[in-house]
């Protein structure tokens, strides 16, 4: 009998509680109020016993005692508290060091996986991003202003253990450019103690650029070919290693089933930088361009990559500056007509036409 409705909150804020009331008071007076509040995590989810004391105190002060620890987009999600008790709630979780998060149409809370801090696969520094990001845009984060709802989540490398490109409306995942690193030592070392390279490794690599020379013991990658999947390193994590020139993809667009259907995050940048020395400009820079466009165009209630499903991948890169390039793809054209742009050839329509009735007579 618990319903989602009503506006409340605490002073400032237009998000961060989520209102729940009972439809039946008459019935279960002890839950007539039952609102949720989140509370904005620590960068990759580390806590120290104390904090998480203070915060548990804190919510059995004012609340229910339910807590859900994380939610889908990474807050500390406390269930369960009556309107008069949000503000003082929220005053008390302020005074422990903490934030709420976000709700509604608004910046929901960034969240990264535990990146250089204990993975070795880390190609970025994902907790430094994800809290420059946090900080940065804290206006976005507690007063909406969205069509809806906005997700950044990153990860430091292509395995994606916060799998932000099918959860997240702007994914950041590290990778690299150039050569994978390799150990040929290390290669014949694993290939010694019983792992098939050819059937664990090369034939599962999903673009086939791989090669085991069986006679040499020798592994060879087609690095123009490599789509960074991170599987061979996975699989063989003494042998390769990710290159040296490190920096990020940007990914737009994923969401769940909200109104035409769960969608992965679309490729749009496929490397670029991340510089802690400007406080992360150029990605601050790119994420506002794509609110300035969506918060122009998007309808009400309109995911991101709903609007770029809309309007058409080739108008979001028009708009945003971005060349068009193969692996923005997302499958082969449907329609077989060839069309093109007038100012693509010197010469224009009419040296088509010649060209076309050419080729036609030949």
């Amino acid at each position: 009998h618990c319903k989602h409705g009503g506006i409340v909150g605490v002073k400032g804020y237009g998000g961060g509680v989520i209102g729940r009331y009972s439809d039946r008071p008459d019935l279960f007076p002890g839950v007539e109020h039952f609102h949720t509040m989140r509370v904005n995590h620590p960068t990759g989810w580390f806590y120290d016993t104390a904090a998480l004391r203070k915060v548990c105190d804190i919510w059995d002060q004012y609340g229910s005692g339910l807590t859900n620890m994380h939610g889908s987009t990474g807050d500390i999600i406390l269930l369960g508290t009556k309107t008069e008790f949000l503000q003082p709630c929220f005053d008390a979780l302020s005074d422990a060091g903490f934030d709420l998060g976000g709700s509604g149409s608004a910046l929901r809370t960034p969240s990264a996986c535990v990146g250089p801090a204990r993975c070795e696969w880390a190609c970025i520094d994902s907790l430094d991003i994800c809290y420059n990001l946090t900080m940065h845009f804290q206006d976005q984060l507690h007063r909406p202003m969205f069509p809806y709802k906005f997700k950044i989540k990153t990860s430091a490398c292509a395995n994606d253990c916060v799998a932000s490109i099918a959860r997240s409306d702007f994914s950041i995942i590290g990778t690299w450019k150039g050569k994978i690193e390799i150990n040929q030592k290390e290669v014949q070392a694993y290939a010694a103690s019983g792992i098939n390279i050819r059937e664990e490794v090369v034939d599962l690599c999903p673009t086939h650029c791989m090669a085991w020379d069986e006679a040499k013991k020798e592994l060879k990658i087609d690095d123009k070919e490599c789509t960074r999947c991170m599987h061979c390193i996975n699989v063989m994590p003494r042998a390769l290693r990710p290159g040296a020139d490190t920096g990020a993809t940007i990914c737009v667009g994923a969401k769940a089933p909200i109104l035409d259907g769960a969608q992965f995050a679309t490729l749009i940048v496929p490397f670029m930088k991340m510089s802690a020395d400007n406080e992360f400009e150029e990605l601050t820079d790119f994420i506002e361009k794509v609110w300035d466009w969506w918060m122009e165009v998007g309808k009400n209630r309109e995911r991101v990559g709903e609007t770029m499903q809309r309007v058409g991948l080739p108008t979001f890169l028009s708009v945003m500056e971005i060349e068009p390039i193969p692996q923005h793809v997302k499958e082969p054209r449907s329609n077989p007509y060839v069309s093109w742009k007038e100012e693509e050839v010197e010469g224009g329509f009419e040296r088509n036409v010649e060209e076309f009735r050419a080729r036609h007579a030949a």
